[in-house]
């Protein structure tokens, strides 16, 4: 279907006419198993497309699109570079072009512009420009400076292919202990609901078009609240509560992300306990997908669940059973069925499209049902002129993606986020050629600022980078990743950190993934700032008076594990006597 003499042999095919008569004359074309493929979206490994990725058990991409029919793929890893990637790109399109009916494929990624680096949940910047978590842009609080970076990640996106953003996530961290607060906005709904908007807007303009990116909002309706803070893509914290009755508060940024145009929804794997929902994941919540979003909240586009759901699997050669939470012993066929009843538009992390295709011909699900989705997902590929203008251009990829411009902005930005919370006596700015013991900071960044010692007493001053405490954690697989657990420094870390900073003046620099409890440290260090994800040369910019500090602290942070376990798992601002408020940051 990719000579330009047949390009238009079918309506669908003509893109000079409407979108919706498009969808229904390839709609009437497909058969079952094409309706099939177009319902699940799973991964796919940067390389051959004739190879699988074992780590994740993935078979090969031509064999997905050839045999399962399948056009949407989460991309795991990144090529070095944009011109590699867009060819990566155009030669699996090549495949999907020629394959049946010739519908292209739609490329999604999870974040990929920051530091985090969980493969889970996201992605290293690699080729792309660089810029601090969505943390970071909370701290700045400016939707218009939110709207400019994701208006440069589309560009870089778009460049490659990649047409859906699997964020923003728009989860409000209100238990601090949670593992996924890096990729949120904080804890406050109000400045999530503004942020949201500039992020979708910058993603998708105005409405959803040629141009746009889409954005695929999560985790619907809410994903913070997490029982103890664990995370429900393991068992152990499968549960979602609401001691303090807040569910509203946690819709607000969902709400505000609809008006803004948002195209697709992810719900997250939690369970809800103790509420009028029924207590099974929300991929299978009736009352959450069909009667809250759809019916209350007037959404219409695509739902896609988060990755999972269905199949047990080994994921780094450790068993990962299906996030089937409440309905763990239904049979596969029976979740399937349960979450295409509970409104599921496209099943992720998924491949079993045999599956779906027995259940319609056993009659236990509609053909018309699974129309209803395909025209949903048809219509945003006709919308972003997938069908007409399939392939990107490597030379344009080269130029765009990592752009040095984009870069330069990326590393400004990183430091303005940062958040000043203690500046005693006046420390910083530093003077340049200072004596500098420093840790977690490579040599050669500091070599341009200042001289570097080995051991603090010969130094004029600490500076020391560190990270926020979690709990050292090994279940199997990848839940080492997910950072859980204490706020707390372990009392070895706390006592030599103190050390240090009794035997010098020491500046303290923590990167937030998370909230952390400094336990005195505030008191100890003459300056503690913290960072949302940041370069030793951003941080260094800020320490030497390059640039100012321009963040606040995007949640409170806790005086004590024990105050944040009284506190109220949904409810923001819950923590008792907090060391720093939502809001603080110093200038100078």
């Amino acid at each position: 279907m990719t000579t330009p003499e047949n390009e238009t042999r079918f309506p669908y095919q003509d893109a000079s006419l409407p979108v919706e008569q498009r969808v229904e004359d390839l709609l009437a074309r497909m058969e079952l198993a094409d309706k099939a493929g177009m319902l699940f979206h799973t991964m796919v490994g940067y390389g051959d497309p004739g190879e699988g990725n074992s780590a994740f058990g993935i078979p090969s991409a031509e064999s997905m699109v050839r045999k399962r029919r399948m056009t949407h793929f989460n991309l795991l890893g990144a090529a070095p570079d944009g011109r590699e990637f867009a060819a990566w790109h155009n030669a699996l399109q090549r495949v999907a072009l020629d394959t049946g009916l010739g519908i292209p494929i739609t490329f999604s990624t999870d974040p990929r512009h920051a530091f985090s680096d969980n493969p889970l949940t996201s992605m290293m910047a690699g080729p792309f420009s660089q810029w601090p978590e969505t943390l970071g842009f909370a701290a700045l609080g400016s939707p218009d400076r939110l709207e400019r970076f994701a208006d440069i990640a589309r560009q870089e996106y778009l460049a490659v292919g990649l047409r859906v953003a699997l964020h923003p996530q728009i989860d409000l961290a209100t238990e601090p202990r949670w593992s996924r607060i890096s990729g949120t906005f904080g804890e406050d709904a109000d400045l999530t609901s503004r942020l949201v908007v500039g992020y979708i807007r910058g993603l998708q303009g105005e409405e959803l078009g040629t141009e746009s990116v889409a954005a695929m909002v999560k985790h619907f309706p809410g994903g913070g609240p997490q029982l103890d803070g664990e995370d429900p893509h393991f068992s152990w914290g499968r549960e979602q509560v609401y001691p303090g009755g807040a569910q509203e508060y946690h819709l607000q940024p969902f709400i505000a992300a609809i008006d803004a145009g948002a195209t697709q929804m992810m719900p997250y794997y939690g369970m809800p306990v103790g509420t009028d929902w029924e207590e099974v994941g929300f991929g299978f919540n009736t009352g959450v997908l069909t009667d809250l979003l759809r019916d209350r909240l007037g959404f219409e586009g695509i739902v896609c669940t988060d990755w999972g759901l269905l199949t047990d699997v080994q994921i780094f050669g450790a068993d990962m059973p299906a996030r089937a939470w409440g309905i763990e012993h239904l049979s596969r066929p029976e979740r399937m069925l349960k979450a295409i009843d509970a409104g599921v538009d496209q099943f992720g992390g998924e491949l079993c499209t045999e599956v779906l295709i027995d259940l319609v011909r056993e009659g236990r699900v509609a053909e018309e049902r699974i129309d209803a989705s395909v025209r949903r997902l048809l219509r945003e590929k006709f919308r972003m002129g997938l069908f007409d203008s399939p392939f990107v251009d490597e030379d344009h990829a080269e130029a765009i993606v990592g752009r040095a411009d984009f870069v330069e902005e990326g590393l400004a930005t990183q430091s303005d986020s940062l958040t000043l919370l203690t500046n005693t006596d006046g420390i910083l700015p530093l003077q340049r050629g200072i004596r500098v013991y420093a840790e977690g900071v490579a040599p050669e960044a500091l070599a341009a600022w200042a001289t570097a010692v080995e051991t603090p007493e010969e130094a004029g001053v600490a500076v020391l980078r560190v990270k926020a405490p979690y709990e050292e954690r090994d279940r199997g697989g990848f839940s080492a990743l997910f950072h859980s657990g204490s706020l707390e420094f372990p009392a070895e870390e706390h006592a030599r950190l103190t050390a240090i900073a009794e035997t010098v003046p020491t500046v303290l620099d923590v990167y937030l993934d998370r909230p952390a409890v400094l336990g005195g440290l505030e008191e100890s260090a003459r300056a503690v700032l913290v960072d949302y994800g940041a370069r030793d040369e951003a941080v260094l910019a800020v320490l030497f008076g390059d640039r100012g500090p321009q963040g606040a602290l995007p949640f409170d942070l806790p005086r004590s594990d024990a105050a944040v376990i009284a506190s109220r798992s949904d409810v923001a601002f819950d923590t008792e006597n907090p060391t720093f408020r939502f809001g603080h940051g110093l200038r100078y």
